[in-house]
């Protein structure tokens, strides 16, 4: 039998697409949801373990301690920290950065693509255009909230992991503020009572969130299909 691979991601509308592209089932072992199949013969799993890095490392050491997990592959959504990088952009970082204690990880290559830059994980919003370039001239590419969190868990339990995170938004383009961040809850659903009250005090911004949900929901397709892709060419584990 194959290793079980473990999809790791933040919020509901990440798992949404690999969810149903591998068909995989909703189930509970105790208290902790996940959803399981496979993968060709590979059996998988997938968890939402909600927003930032406390939840982050919660979720997946109560995966860990609950399944046998051979691999770890993080997938979902990043924000770029320029003006050029596409909406779309697949991101594999060469390095991840835990933005407070500047601990680096270096995620295991799988599939196609070249690994490049840092991803830069922090549970602060960043909008400072003279902290974002700071970023920029140590090589961050991207920012996201949970990356670094599952890396800390996986190096500690030797577990490899890697990365799939595809742009969703612009740190640098004014999209994103404090009011936008808290539109979702921390488990990744929407909060429909900041929503309601955001639309109604500025009812002229509803094409840009319009805008933003479809790049949200592009990203989160794309970073499904890349990472269900470089997981169907794994080879089984040497003797």
């Amino acid at each position: 039998m194959l290793g079980r691979v473990a999809f790791v991601c933040a919020m509901p509308m990440e798992l949404a697409p690999i969810r149903r592209n591998l068909s995989l089932r909703r189930t509970r072992v105790g208290s902790l949801e996940t959803y399981a199949g496979s993968l060709g013969n590979r059996p998988v799993v997938a968890i939402v373990t909600g927003m930032g890095t406390t939840l982050a490392t919660e979720g997946l050491e109560r995966l860990v301690q609950t399944v046998e997990i051979e691999r770890v592959v993080v997938v979902g959504v990043t924000g770029a920290i320029n003006d050029e990088t596409p909406i779309g952009t697949l991101i594999l970082p060469e390095m991840v950065v835990n933005g407070v204690t500047g601990t680096e990880y270096r995620p295991e290559r799988l599939g196609e693509g070249e690994p490049s830059g840092k991803m830069w994980t922090t549970d602060t919003l960043i909008t400072d255009l003279d902290v974002i370039a700071g970023l920029r001239s140590i090589g961050v590419v991207s920012l996201d909230m949970e990356t670094a969190a599952i890396a800390e868990v996986c190096e500690r339990r030797n577990v490899p992991w890697s990365v799939f995170r595809v742009i969703s938004d612009r740190a640098t383009d004014g999209s994103i503020n404090e009011e936008v961040f808290h539109l979702s809850n921390q488990d990744g659903t929407p909060n429909a009572t900041a929503v309601a009250a955001y639309l109604l005090k500025h009812p002229g911004r509803v094409p840009a969130l319009v805008s933003m949900a479809k790049g949200a929901k592009l990203a989160t397709e794309l970073a499904a299909g890349a990472a269900v892709n470089a997981v169907s060419r794994l080879s089984p584990p040497g003797p």
